[in-house]
């Protein structure tokens, strides 16, 4: 999707420092940082609290606007704003939770549901690994890195070999061939 001239004119405003920008900006963007956050939390099998929600969208907007407003000046135009924003707002939120992986607010969903019995978490784990069996070699580890650890494109290319710029593709593929194989168990 392309740049929509909103996001054009509000970008430029923000850059400019123009009066009532940032806030317009914040209003506009809140809500898909909120659902990233709470996205990339789940993903990682992490309960976030209303306060550690908080923390991590606080911590996303501090991130944009350090640097005086460095990540909007690196974006390009080349996908939309709100694109930009969740893959920016996803790899803040990664690095504040594997940050802060020992404070008592962030605790694993199992961790902190007695009903999640000892084989409950083998079966996952097993189901995790015969899903991933199920791709090739290179779209496993590329989902291993991506989902299970948290790493970024630059990362996982660094990792496997493969070009930054398939590893979106070699994602897409791999999840649907998941999701059919889901809906054929």
């Amino acid at each position: 999707m392309a740049l929509l001239e909103i996001d054009r004119s509000l970008l430029e405003r923000c850059l400019a420092s123009q009066p009532h920008a940032w806030d317009e900006f914040v209003d506009r963007f809140m809500g898909l940082v909120i659902h990233v956050t709470n996205h990339t939390a789940k993903a990682r099998s992490i309960r976030l609290g209303d306060q550690d929600r908080e923390d991590l969208v606080a911590e996303v907007f501090l991130a944009i606007l350090k640097d005086n407003l460095a990540l909007l000046r690196n974006f390009r135009g080349q996908c939309s704003l709100a694109t930009y924003l969740a893959v920016v707002a996803r790899r803040i939120v990664v690095r504040e939770i594997l940050g802060r992986k020992n404070l008592s607010r962030l605790m694993p969903a199992d961790a902190v549901d007695p009903q999640t019995s000892v084989e409950q978490r083998i079966s996952d784990r097993d189901e995790v690994q015969r899903l991933l069996q199920l791709l090739d070699g290179d779209q496993a580890k590329v989902v291993q890195l991506f989902h299970l650890e948290g790493k970024s494109y630059h990362e996982i290319a660094a990792a496997t070999g493969l070009p930054e710029n398939t590893i979106g593709s070699h994602l897409s593929r791999a999840r649907e061939k998941l999701r059919l194989a889901a809906g054929a168990s």
